[in-house]
């Protein structure tokens, strides 16, 4: 190889661009944010470091409240029955199922009612306040609400679907009871995934979109190809939130099913556990589970939306 070669080639290696430093304003950004959160967090881990650990230490015990006095350590025997019990994953699959039907659901509809709420001139503040109404309302209250609007006897469901009987049982069966409380929790909580949507819109550049109508970009292109990527941070702080609530779903199955023809989720199981059959030891394994799995839930969504924060900022 001769000398012209290897000094083309090295002329043609890419360098690679040290990375710019962080600049005055994003370092006193961080430092704020981090003075401003950090007495929540102190406040956190004191109210919250002390039940983890004792739910944590419970887990490794035979502990029933029945007999309190017979209380045996059983290491992980706990975590063992857990995970080898066909309840447990039956559970889980309904909790993931829930969860992922009703954040799709309420992302399509919420990021509609977001348009709307961004577009709107005459009455917004009208609008917006009547699309968040359901948000406002107590879970249980709600709950009890579309229990009766699902009753076969008094309920207003099946009359206006005129492909069901007016005597169709809606929680008489597992598919019609998981729908009815699904509906219940996309009624309730999509004002939720639009107010966060709003805020993403919020900040998409006008310039940008008017931009892409110069160009000749139909709405789906504009949608697609300007709006969306530039909501991304947005979408992925709605769908985290969204998702690790409903990944704890209680309320709602307590009110309308009681866990009745399989509809459990963790969080039920887990109190029906510890409350109804005051088996702590076994309890607090699955309540240990469900904050495992709240976090591997998070991660996931997180490493699926690569989102880089500093960028949706435009610093760094």
């Amino acid at each position: 190889m001769t000398t012209s070669t290897v000094q083309t080639a090295t002329a043609k290696k890419p360098r690679s661009t040290p990375k710019a430093p962080d600049s005055d304003r994003a370092r006193a950004e961080n430092s704020l944010g981090r003075k401003l959160v950090a007495p929540a967090i102190v406040l956190m881990l004191v109210v919250t470091a002390f039940p983890m650990i004792r739910a944590l230490y419970l887990s490794l015990f035979d502990y029933s409240l029945t007999d309190p006095d017979e209380r045996s350590f059983v290491g992980l025997q706990n975590y063992v029955t857990a995970l080898t019990d066909s309840l447990f994953w039956r559970d889980t699959a309904n909790t993931v199922m829930i969860m992922l039907v009703t954040v799709a659901v309420e992302l399509v509809i919420g990021f509609a009612f977001a348009m709307v709420m961004h577009r709107v001139i005459f009455a917004r503040g009208v609008i917006r306040t009547s699309i968040l109404i359901p948000y406002g309302i107590i879970t249980v209250v709600s709950g009890f609400a579309w229990q009766f609007a699902f009753s076969s006897d008094n309920g207003f469901v099946n009359g206006w679907l005129p492909f069901l009987d007016d005597t169709f049982d809606w929680f008489g069966a597992y598919d019609s009871s998981i729908v009815a409380i699904m509906v219940s929790e996309i009624w309730k909580t999509t004002p939720f995934m639009s107010l966060l949507l709003l805020a993403g819109l919020a900040q998409v550049s006008e310039d940008m979109i008017e931009a892409a109508k110069v160009d000749g970009a139909t709405w789906f292109q504009r949608l697609f190809k300007v709006i969306l990527p530039n909501m991304r941070a947005a979408i992925m702080v709605a769908v985290l939130f969204r998702a690790l609530d409903a990944y704890r779903i209680f309320d709602n199955i307590y009110v309308m099913t009681a866990g009745a023809n399989g509809t459990e989720s963790i969080s039920f199981l887990t109190y029906r556990q510890v409350i109804e059959q005051f088996q702590l030891g076994i309890g607090s394994a699955l309540s240990v589970l469900l904050f495992l799995s709240v976090l591997v839930v998070a991660y996931l969504i997180v490493k699926i939306f690569r989102v880089d924060l500093a960028s949706a900022r435009q610093e760094g």
